[in-house]
């Protein structure tokens, strides 16, 4: 028979009691844990919670942990993140150690920490309680106003892992304005310029020919479709998992972007990036590449993706984003040919390069030389600012004169 005080979770046993104490402080604290690490939690869940947790022997953690996931995870991607955050947050510094092996736990509880275990133990660790609970909320105001004007400049490969975590916040709220492209497909328009004979005879029938409403048609504006060519070697590091932050950003604002990494071979992404959870989706990008932060072939890369990629990709006008310092091992005409057809085959070529922060960049580089002739724009990308007016870039008109190169102040 069960003894009163508390159980593994900190909880009162007698779940016949009603929902005060230490296991309502419990219950509102994981909630707070949960809504802070991404997952809408409100009010009414967390009294749904703790109705349920009354009905249920508490004393068993598949329980416990089954019946709170029926009330707070409302989405699958949501599920991983409440298995972290469950286990973290009920877990007893020395009974748990004891009872792993004999408490039955879910699948999910048991399988190696998913990839936003980062975010939760973040979570976890803002103050909760008393004049504490207020601290994040000026933190936050600060950082908006002083410590922001700061990072909006500061380069990404100089910051520490909370600047890293701020600036990852930021780009994860960036919004991509639409850029759109006029196609030749045509809609119902009121004030379109062709006339639409088919609906207007068909409306005419109703009338037997005595009313005429002429129906007119329209051109139908559509974003225009991105493609990212991502440089993943060993002298991109330092960028390469914010630049990712960012194509994830963009990617779940608009449906038509397509991702592929570089390094000594070209990997297709794409689909990989689509994860809702952008720690999911990054985990699940390191995973397909074999060549992370290795060598660089961007010669043989640009020939893999023009040869099995173009065609696909790069129709209705796309947007080519080549996130790259230009450091080829391998600078030969066959890079200046790669450059000039991916350049031919789209609309707008950019490239991003974050060895503009230097002030007294010059392209001596031979890979450098024989790529700028082939873009259209040449922008840095190293800070929040440039990432800003990459954005406004991408959602204004292309530059007037074709191949001119544009480079803004870092």
């Amino acid at each position: 028979m069960m003894t009163e005080a508390t159980t593994e979770f900190g909880l009162p046993i007698d779940h016949l009691n009603p929902p005060t104490g230490q296991m309502a402080d419990n219950v509102i604290g994981f909630a707070r844990a949960l809504r802070a690490a991404g997952l809408p939690v409100g009010p009414g869940a967390v009294i749904d919670a703790l109705n349920a947790l009354q009905m249920i022997e508490i004393g068993k953690r598949a329980d416990v942990f089954t019946t709170l996931e029926a009330i707070f995870v409302k989405r699958h991607e949501h599920a991983l993140v409440f298995a972290q955050a469950f286990d973290l947050f009920f877990r007893a510094a020395d009974e748990w150690k004891q009872m792993l092996d004999s408490v039955p736990l879910p699948d999910d509880a048991k399988r190696k920490p998913p990839p936003a275990s980062r975010r939760v133990q973040e979570a976890m660790a803002q103050p909760a309680q008393g004049a504490e609970r207020e601290a994040p909320q000026e933190q936050e105001i600060r950082l908006s106003v002083s410590d922001r004007e700061v990072l909006q400049k500061k380069d990404f490969a100089q910051m520490s892992a909370t600047e890293i975590a701020e600036v990852t916040r930021a780009i994860a709220n960036m919004r991509l304005p639409q850029a759109e492209l006029r196609t030749r497909r045509t809609q119902p328009d009121k004030r379109g310029a062709r006339l639409d004979l088919r609906r207007t005879l068909r409306g005419s029938l109703r009338t037997g020919g005595d009313i005429i409403d002429i129906r007119r048609l329209g051109l139908i504006d559509k974003p225009a479709p991105i493609v990212a060519l991502l440089d993943i070697s060993g002298s991109m590091s330092e960028y390469t998992r914010l630049f990712l932050h960012f194509l994830h950003a963009i990617t779940d604002a608009r449906k038509r972007v397509s991702v592929f990494l570089f390094g000594t071979r070209l990997t297709n992404v794409t689909r990989a990036l689509r994860s809702r959870d952008p720690d999911e989706a990054l985990a699940s990008c390191s995973a397909s590449v074999e060549d992370w932060a290795g060598g660089t072939r961007i010669s043989a890369s640009l020939h893999n993706f023009n040869k099995l990629w173009g065609r696909r990709v790069l129709g209705q006008g796309a947007i080519v984003l080549l996130i790259s310092d230009g450091l080829e091992r391998e600078a030969d005409s066959q890079l200046a040919f790669e450059m000039d057809r991916l350049h031919r085959s789209c609309r707008r070529l950019i490239w991003l390069n974050p060895l503009l922060r230097f002030d007294g960049f010059e392209p001596k580089a031979q890979g450098i030389k024989m790529m700028l002739p082939h873009v259209d724009e040449f922008r840095p990308v190293h800070n929040l600012s440039s990432i800003d007016g990459l954005i406004k870039a991408l959602s204004s008109a292309p530059p007037v004169h074709h191949r001119s190169l544009i480079r803004p102040a870092a």
